[in-house]
């Protein structure tokens, strides 16, 4: 199944990225439409699975987390059981921020908030360690981070989803 978007809906997601809690009343005069005609184009995007939901962006630092890191995980055996096992610690863990199935040489790659160096050492060696099937890790911390952006660019070429 394949979705088109118009310019309409193009420009809502853009708008909708930049401002997410935008009122329908302010989003539908940016955009030339109706409350209405802009609440059931917003309710269809959510509808098909193009905005999964709305999140606030929150200051690691003024939360009390200095480091954040991003660690590359080797699974031992390579099978069903161990990967569900791994990704149900890894969705209960709230440390761990982000995780992605990656191709390479390692098998995923892990972003994890910690208060200090300590508390991401002693995570990773008390907890991390103990999750089923990791075999091998590679941590690197970040020094600092120029672009963060949380916006896909929603371009003119015509739009598909399978």
């Amino acid at each position: 199944m394949q979705f088109t978007f118009d310019e309409l809906d193009k420009q809502i997601l853009e708008i909708i990225q930049a401002d997410p809690v935008i009122s329908n009343k302010d989003l539908a005069e940016k955009v030339g439409l109706s409350p209405s005609a802009c609440l059931s184009r917003t309710k269809r995007l959510k509808e098909i699975g193009v905005i999964k939901k709305f999140a606030a962006i929150m200051d690691e630092k003024k939360l009390g987390y200095e480091v954040i890191a991003f660690t590359f995980v080797t699974l031992s055996p390579h099978n069903r059981d161990i990967t569900n096992a791994f990704i149900s610690k890894i969705n209960e863990t709230p440390q761990i921020l982000e995780c992605y199935n990656i191709s390479g040489s390692w098998d995923y790659l892990i972003k994890i908030a910690a208060h200090n160096l300590a508390d991401c050492r002693d995570f990773l060696i008390d907890t991390f360690l103990s999750f089923p099937g990791v075999n091998k890790i590679e941590t690197s911390m970040v020094l600092s981070t120029d672009k963060q952006s949380f916006c896909l660019p929603v371009d003119s070429s015509e739009q598909k989803q399978s």
